[in-house]
């Protein structure tokens, strides 16, 4: 991640002298309704792909790793106009990408509209604007990139049922636009979480994120 030595300095310095910096998804986690439009549970099994973006993919990747029904979880880039990122460009801000991470799951498991519920629940804050935690910049903004006219309704239609239902303090900032390219990110940034769980930023900010999920969505935890 883009200034990944001082991020990790401002944690260790915060524990030393008890300053509480806050993280995406350090907290409990939010109760938040099912979405009331979704797609039908498909009575076979088959594969879907979700794309959604919520800060550092580092962590977004790690909580969808462990959705019951997902069959994998890729961090890569989606959102902006150049073609075949590399991680240190997308880090300046300005090739329009968002660090993103692209679900495949099993519609007969889990759907759209469950997965939903736990990105705007435990993968990240929707109302931070262009940020997530100590992390600045568009490309950790908030987005769900759909690939279909149902992802953008249930997608939209979530979006305006929690901010009527005033679920957050303030108001959901998440970006929904159409999937124009997804592209992995780099081989050293796939399944850091689980590769580096003593990581000081991994172990305050993204660790949690998971233990979230455990506790609010036992039903769609699932330790693998």
């Amino acid at each position: 991640m883009s200034g990944l030595p001082m991020r990790i300095s401002l944690i260790l310095l915060a524990a030393v002298i008890g300053i509480s910096i806050h993280m995406a998804g350090s907290g409990p986690a939010p109760a938040i309704p099912a979405a009331a439009t979704d797609e039908p549970r498909a009575k076979a099994p088959g594969k879907e792909t979700a794309v959604v973006a919520g800060g550092c993919f580092w962590g977004v990747q790690a909580v969808f790793q462990h959705v019951k029904g997902v069959i994998s979880a890729t961090s890569g880039y989606a959102g902006g106009k150049v073609k075949n990122p590399e991680y240190e460009l997308v880090s300046t801000g300005e090739t329009g990408h968002a660090e993103s991470v692209k679900i495949v799951y099993d519609p007969s498991q889990v759907t759209y509209g469950q997965l939903l519920r736990v990105f705007f629940s435990v993968a990240h804050d929707p109302t931070e604007l262009n940020r997530q935690g100590p992390d600045t910049g568009t490309q950790y903004r908030s987005a769900i990139f759909y690939s279909s006219d149902e992802q953008k309704r249930i997608a939209e239609a979530y979006i305006a049922q929690l901010g009527g239902a005033k679920v957050f303090p303030d108001q959901i900032v998440t970006q929904v636009a159409p999937l124009t390219a997804f592209y992995e990110a780099e081989a050293y940034h796939q399944n850091y979480a689980a590769l580096h769980p003593d990581n000081p930023y991994i172990k305050y900010n993204d660790a949690p994120k998971v233990a979230n999920l455990r506790q609010q969505f036992p039903e769609l935890y699932t330790g693998k």
